[in-house]
């Protein structure tokens, strides 16, 4: 049985949204928080009033700092894993003499 949804509504970009999901309605809120700055800081930076614009640039941004945290992710789950591959030869070899 799936979580139940719950709802929040949410202002982003001055539009509001009645958003349902099995999150907290206060982590929904937050990342509508988090959209809606992205989508005024990009609106100051640029020429365009469009709207649908500043969104598209805002998802993209947003998406490059999603990878760049799962590449940063990946690059320290990588050295996890050879730090603990070394740990295990050193005791193998403690436990061999």
């Amino acid at each position: 049985m799936s979580p139940p949804e719950k709802s929040a509504k949410v202002t982003i970009f001055g539009n509001d949204y009645h958003l349902k999901a099995t999150e907290d309605p206060d982590y929904i809120e937050r990342i509508a928080q988090y959209v809606d700055g992205k989508m005024r800081e990009l609106q100051g930076r640029s020429t365009t009033s469009s709207s649908t614009k500043i969104a598209i640039l805002a998802a993209i941004n947003i998406a490059d700092e999603l990878h760049k945290e799962r590449l940063g992710r990946d690059v320290w789950q990588l050295k996890v894993d050879e730090g603990a591959s070394r740990l295990a030869e050193i005791l193998a070899e403690d436990g061999s003499e």
